[in-house]
């Protein structure tokens, strides 16, 4: 069976995930120049640049710090993805540079306008609740605008009974996946750049017209009943993607199980003196210890 994911598309996400770690300077800036960097990339390459960025950009590697420049530099590559997904499509669509109180993407279609947010996780974080998918955050950031998208991993997702799904429906936010959107990038590039929106905005709108449930089932029955009804065109690409969506959670599993390997023969062959050097290192004592030496009073009590 012919691959959908090429060796060439994983060596491409390897040059990234070197690349965001190896970021150094402003927050801001850097994510400037990713993006870019990122689109001339894409403009460069043929459709498959984007389809695989967004096939395997699910997944935060497991070589980044929890809450590091690196994790929030990489949360900024896939707003940009997302947002080039969405002018692929044939939208109009920009990354917000603010950071508070506002979702990361906006998309305008010509009857319709959305805002979004790109969602990744670690493979190895094994609890997840509602708040990581910010259903209700994306719901109070709408200013305006009727319709929201969350777009995850699709192997993250609950399968079975989760809030989220609930939380979405009442609050008119579409839970989407990176395989769905890239079936919709490909829609709109190999069928009709009209169709694909007309579909996207159809998927909005079946949204708020379901009954309010916790099944995931219930969910997304709706959803790939509205993408499947839409053209016959598309059983074909929905295949692909089906195919690529296994491929990708391969991929992500042989990325993050080498890096832990190395880490752990790393550990295994250090001295008494380096493995505790290492602990202090890990448990940040020295970081916080420098926050607690920067704590002085602040002449509030002396306002009079």
């Amino acid at each position: 069976m012919t691959k959908i994911i090429s060796d060439e598309a994983i060596n491409r996400r390897n040059i990234w995930v070197e690349k965001i770690d190896k970021s150094q300077g402003k927050f801001a800036s850097n994510s400037e120049l990713f993006e870019t960097e990122l689109g001339k990339e894409l403009e460069q390459n043929d459709l498959d640049c984007l389809l695989n960025h967004l096939r395997l950009c699910g997944n935060i590697p497991e070589s980044y710090g929890h809450d590091t420049s690196e994790e929030k530099q990489y949360s900024k590559y896939t707003d940009s993805l997302l947002s080039f997904a969405y002018k692929s499509m044939g939208l109009k669509s920009l990354v917000i540079a603010e950071r508070a109180d506002v979702a990361d993407v906006e998309g305008f279609g010509k009857d319709f306008s959305f805002v979004a947010d790109a969602k990744a996780f670690r493979l190895s974080r094994s609890a997840k609740n509602q708040k990581d998918f910010k259903v209700q955050a994306m719901d109070r950031w709408k200013h305006g605008k009727k319709y929201a998208m969350v777009v995850c991993p699709i192997y993250q997702l609950p399968t079975r009974n989760s809030q989220i799904y609930e939380q979405a429906i009442t609050r008119n936010v579409c839970v989407f996946t990176y395989s769905h959107l890239s079936l919709l990038v490909r829609y709109a590039n190999e069928i009709s750049k009209e169709k694909s929106e007309s579909l996207l905005y159809d998927i909005f709108k079946t949204i708020p017209a379901l009954n309010p449930t916790k099944s995931a089932v219930d969910y997304w029955l709706a959803v790939n009943k509205t993408i499947l009804g839409h053209s016959k065109s598309i059983f074909e690409l929905w295949q692909d993607e089906k195919i690529a969506a296994t491929e990708s959670i391969e991929i992500a599993k042989i990325e993050a199980l080498k890096y832990l390997s190395s880490e752990r023969e790393k550990i295994m062959r250090m001295t008494h003196a380096e493995a505790l050097k290492a602990l202090v290192k890990a448990s940040k004592i020295d970081s916080k210890i420098r926050i607690i030496n920067s704590i002085s009073d602040n002449g509030l009590f002396g306002i009079k």
